[in-house]
């Protein structure tokens, strides 16, 4: 089980606003983290290719790369390092198109102390599922080849990077396979969150992974949609290697 004492996790906050940069900086210090701050993009790139960080906090609106940019630079170069995203924007289009560039988490401001801290707790956690669940897990099923160790999905000809969450999100529906998945159940077991909140979120997540796995996304085999209840995943040829 994750514990912020034993580990000391280091954190890379890229936030433009001195303030907040601090306040945060001193907060997470006081639960045990390392903390290191970048004030724009362009410092935040720099650090990041010199250090290690467990876990990266980055705002949208900053000077020389925005938030969306430096998401799209860091997940080509580290498709497992958890990213959260912290703004004042909190138009939907933001947080899809957040989603969609890979970020595992997305936070607006004003926000409550106590459910960030949740929330980086719980991404740490389970960023640790790496090299326990997923171990050398290769699961098969249609022409899709998912290998949980790497976070890949070979679809036919082409090999997807997953996200961390992603990659948490299918493993649930597989390993619930022929049961009814509730918005609610992916909230609490994969996000970790009250199921009142986001829960449009579950549905970007599912759209992706049907963009990987389906060959017509719109009229799903595998990851089909239950009206008004949830996900079910089907397949009668998987296999696990």
């Amino acid at each position: 089980m994750y514990d912020s004492v034993k580990t000391k996790n280091r954190i890379l906050i890229v936030e433009d606003e001195e303030s907040l940069a601090l306040g945060l900086e001193y907060n997470l210090k006081e639960e045990n983290y390392s903390v290191v701050i970048a004030k724009d993009g362009r410092e935040a790139l720099e650090i990041f290719e010199t250090e290690k960080f467990d876990l990266i906090i980055i705002d949208i609106m900053l000077p020389y790369y925005n938030g969306f940019e430096l998401v799209e630079i860091i997940r080509k170069k580290e498709p497992r390092i958890p990213l959260l995203i912290l703004t004042a924007k909190s138009k939907n289009e933001d947080k899809i198109r957040g989603f969609e560039l890979g970020v595992d988490d997305y936070l607006t401001k004003p926000f409550h102390l106590e459910e960030l801290l949740l929330r980086i707790k719980r991404m740490l956690k389970r960023r640790s599922w790496y090299t326990t669940e997923g171990s050398n897990l290769v699961y098969k099923f249609g022409e899709n080849k998912i290998d949980f160790e790497k976070m890949e999905c070979y679809s036919k000809s082409k090999t997807y990077q997953l996200t961390q969450n992603e990659i948490m999100v299918l493993k649930y529906l597989i390993d619930n396979k022929g049961k009814i998945v509730s918005r609610k159940d992916l909230l609490e077991n994969v996000w970790h969150v009250s199921p009142e909140i986001e829960t449009r979120t579950v549905d970007i997540f599912i759209s992706r992974l049907r963009k990987y796995c389906e060959d017509n996304p719109s009229e799903p085999r595998y990851i089909k949609s239950i009206r008004g209840v949830g996900y079910i995943f089907e397949d009668c040829n998987e296999s696990i290697i």
